[in-house]
Protein backbone atom coordinates (compact mmCIF):
# COMPACT_ATOMS: atom_id res chain seq x y z
CA UNK A 1 0.00 0.00 0.00
CA UNK A 2 1.37 3.64 -1.20
CA UNK A 3 1.20 6.75 0.74
CA UNK A 4 -2.08 7.55 -1.26
CA UNK A 5 -4.01 4.68 -0.66
CA UNK A 6 -5.95 5.22 2.88
CA UNK A 7 -7.00 2.22 4.20
CA UNK A 8 -10.66 2.53 4.34
CA UNK A 9 -12.17 0.58 7.64
CA UNK A 10 -14.43 -2.46 6.69
CA UNK A 11 -13.26 -2.57 3.09
CA UNK A 12 -10.32 -4.96 2.55
CA UNK A 13 -6.93 -3.83 0.27
CA UNK A 14 -6.47 -6.10 -2.77
CA UNK A 15 -3.56 -6.89 -5.12
CA UNK A 16 -4.67 -6.66 -8.32
CA UNK A 17 -7.25 -4.00 -9.44
CA UNK A 18 -9.79 -7.11 -10.64
CA UNK A 19 -9.54 -7.98 -7.13
CA UNK A 20 -10.84 -4.20 -5.91
CA UNK A 21 -13.35 -4.20 -8.98
CA UNK A 22 -15.20 -7.77 -8.56
CA UNK A 23 -15.25 -6.47 -4.62
CA UNK A 24 -17.41 -3.71 -5.94
CA UNK A 25 -19.38 -5.45 -8.02
CA UNK A 26 -19.89 -7.71 -5.89
CA UNK A 27 -21.43 -5.26 -3.03
CA UNK A 28 -23.70 -3.82 -5.66
CA UNK A 29 -25.17 -6.25 -7.07
CA UNK A 30 -24.85 -8.83 -3.67
CA UNK A 31 -28.74 -9.68 -3.75
CA UNK A 32 -29.99 -10.23 -6.91
CA UNK A 33 -30.50 -13.59 -9.05
CA UNK A 34 -27.09 -13.94 -10.80
CA UNK A 35 -28.49 -16.35 -13.18
CA UNK A 36 -30.92 -13.10 -14.25
CA UNK A 37 -27.87 -11.18 -14.59
CA UNK A 38 -26.05 -13.85 -16.76
CA UNK A 39 -28.72 -14.12 -18.98
CA UNK A 40 -29.49 -10.54 -19.36
CA UNK A 41 -25.38 -10.19 -19.60
CA UNK A 42 -24.80 -12.60 -22.21
CA UNK A 43 -28.05 -11.18 -24.55
CA UNK A 44 -26.99 -7.81 -24.55
CA UNK A 45 -22.93 -8.62 -25.05
CA UNK A 46 -24.33 -11.76 -27.73
CA UNK A 47 -26.35 -8.38 -29.22
CA UNK A 48 -23.69 -6.05 -28.94
CA UNK A 49 -21.26 -8.18 -30.96
CA UNK A 50 -23.69 -8.92 -33.64
CA UNK A 51 -24.84 -5.33 -34.39
CA UNK A 52 -20.90 -4.46 -34.64
CA UNK A 53 -20.08 -7.88 -36.50
CA UNK A 54 -22.88 -6.39 -39.20
CA UNK A 55 -21.33 -2.97 -39.84
CA UNK A 56 -20.08 -3.24 -43.80
CA UNK A 57 -16.18 -3.73 -43.88
CA UNK A 58 -15.09 -2.44 -46.34
CA UNK A 59 -13.62 -5.20 -49.45
CA UNK A 60 -10.22 -5.19 -49.60
CA UNK A 61 -8.31 -5.97 -53.06
CA UNK A 62 -5.69 -8.62 -51.04
CA UNK A 63 -8.12 -9.87 -48.64
CA UNK A 64 -10.91 -10.96 -51.30
CA UNK A 65 -7.84 -12.37 -53.71
CA UNK A 66 -6.74 -14.38 -50.47
CA UNK A 67 -10.56 -15.45 -50.09
CA UNK A 68 -9.92 -14.21 -46.18
CA UNK A 69 -12.83 -11.14 -46.91
CA UNK A 70 -15.10 -12.90 -44.68
CA UNK A 71 -13.06 -13.65 -41.74
CA UNK A 72 -12.39 -10.52 -41.55
CA UNK A 73 -15.10 -7.50 -40.06
CA UNK A 74 -15.48 -5.16 -37.62
CA UNK A 75 -16.69 -7.53 -35.17
CA UNK A 76 -13.04 -9.27 -35.43
CA UNK A 77 -11.72 -5.62 -33.93
CA UNK A 78 -14.27 -5.72 -31.04
CA UNK A 79 -13.30 -8.91 -30.49
CA UNK A 80 -9.64 -7.96 -29.95
CA UNK A 81 -10.08 -5.44 -27.99
CA UNK A 82 -12.68 -6.71 -25.82
CA UNK A 83 -10.12 -9.71 -25.05
CA UNK A 84 -7.21 -7.55 -24.37
CA UNK A 85 -9.26 -5.46 -21.83
CA UNK A 86 -10.10 -8.57 -20.29
CA UNK A 87 -6.36 -10.26 -20.47
CA UNK A 88 -4.80 -7.42 -18.81
CA UNK A 89 -7.91 -7.57 -16.26
CA UNK A 90 -7.50 -11.30 -15.62
CA UNK A 91 -5.60 -13.69 -17.82
CA UNK A 92 -7.78 -16.53 -17.01
CA UNK A 93 -10.60 -15.21 -17.10
CA UNK A 94 -10.05 -13.73 -20.55
CA UNK A 95 -9.54 -17.22 -21.85
CA UNK A 96 -12.95 -18.06 -20.31
CA UNK A 97 -14.60 -15.22 -22.55
CA UNK A 98 -12.41 -16.21 -25.61
CA UNK A 99 -14.52 -19.26 -25.58
CA UNK A 100 -17.39 -17.75 -24.75
CA UNK A 101 -16.92 -15.45 -27.57
CA UNK A 102 -15.64 -18.25 -29.83
CA UNK A 103 -19.47 -20.24 -29.25
CA UNK A 104 -21.42 -16.65 -29.86
CA UNK A 105 -19.27 -15.98 -33.53
CA UNK A 106 -20.81 -19.44 -34.26
CA UNK A 107 -24.26 -18.57 -33.46
CA UNK A 108 -23.91 -14.99 -35.78
CA UNK A 109 -22.41 -17.04 -38.66
CA UNK A 110 -25.54 -19.19 -38.09
CA UNK A 111 -27.90 -16.10 -37.75
CA UNK A 112 -26.23 -15.51 -40.94
CA UNK A 113 -27.51 -18.32 -43.05
CA UNK A 114 -30.64 -18.12 -41.73
CA UNK A 115 -31.06 -14.58 -43.16
CA UNK A 116 -29.56 -15.29 -46.36
CA UNK A 117 -32.22 -18.14 -46.47
CA UNK A 118 -34.94 -16.08 -45.56
CA UNK A 119 -35.16 -15.50 -41.96
CA UNK A 120 -34.95 -12.09 -39.65
CA UNK A 121 -31.98 -9.81 -40.47
CA UNK A 122 -29.29 -10.48 -37.86
CA UNK A 123 -29.10 -6.68 -37.27
CA UNK A 124 -32.39 -6.94 -36.17
CA UNK A 125 -32.05 -9.92 -33.87
CA UNK A 126 -29.00 -8.46 -32.43
CA UNK A 127 -31.21 -5.03 -31.95
CA UNK A 128 -33.79 -6.93 -30.06
CA UNK A 129 -31.36 -8.77 -28.24
CA UNK A 130 -29.40 -5.82 -26.95
CA UNK A 131 -32.65 -4.85 -25.66
CA UNK A 132 -33.98 -7.07 -23.60
CA UNK A 133 -30.34 -7.80 -22.32
CA UNK A 134 -29.62 -4.21 -21.38
CA UNK A 135 -33.57 -3.46 -20.36
CA UNK A 136 -33.59 -6.79 -18.13
CA UNK A 137 -30.23 -6.10 -16.42
CA UNK A 138 -31.08 -2.80 -15.69
CA UNK A 139 -35.05 -4.25 -13.83
CA UNK A 140 -32.76 -6.79 -12.33
CA UNK A 141 -30.29 -3.97 -10.49
CA UNK A 142 -33.46 -1.74 -9.69
CA UNK A 143 -34.32 -4.88 -7.67
CA UNK A 144 -31.52 -3.93 -5.40
CA UNK A 145 -31.97 -2.69 -2.28
CA UNK A 146 -29.43 0.16 -2.70
CA UNK A 147 -29.81 2.54 -5.17
CA UNK A 148 -27.85 1.70 -8.36
CA UNK A 149 -25.87 4.76 -10.51
CA UNK A 150 -25.99 4.42 -14.04
CA UNK A 151 -21.45 4.13 -13.94
CA UNK A 152 -22.04 0.89 -12.17
CA UNK A 153 -24.80 -0.92 -14.77
CA UNK A 154 -22.69 0.25 -17.56
CA UNK A 155 -19.71 -1.82 -15.47
CA UNK A 156 -22.06 -4.36 -15.11
CA UNK A 157 -22.47 -4.89 -18.79
CA UNK A 158 -18.76 -4.31 -19.59
CA UNK A 159 -17.22 -6.36 -16.80
CA UNK A 160 -19.98 -8.34 -16.05
CA UNK A 161 -18.88 -11.29 -18.28
CA UNK A 162 -15.87 -12.21 -16.44
CA UNK A 163 -16.97 -11.34 -13.56
CA UNK A 164 -19.52 -13.94 -13.75
CA UNK A 165 -17.08 -16.12 -15.05
CA UNK A 166 -15.12 -15.74 -12.05
CA UNK A 167 -18.19 -16.60 -10.15
CA UNK A 168 -17.95 -19.97 -12.00
CA UNK A 169 -14.52 -20.60 -11.08
CA UNK A 170 -14.78 -19.88 -7.67
CA UNK A 171 -17.28 -22.39 -7.37
CA UNK A 172 -15.08 -24.91 -9.27
CA UNK A 173 -11.79 -23.52 -7.09
CA UNK A 174 -9.62 -22.26 -10.17
CA UNK A 175 -7.79 -19.42 -9.48
CA UNK A 176 -7.55 -16.06 -11.91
Amino acid sequence: MNKKQKKTPGIPTFERPVDRIFYEMDQKFATGNKIAYAVFIALAFFGVMGLIWMIPFPKLGFLVRMNMDTFLNWGSFYIAIIIYLYLRLAPTLSYAMLFTIGVMSFCIVQLEYVERDGGPAVWLVCTVLTLVGIIGAVFQAKKEPTEIPPAAIWRLLTIGPIWLWSKIFNVLKIKY
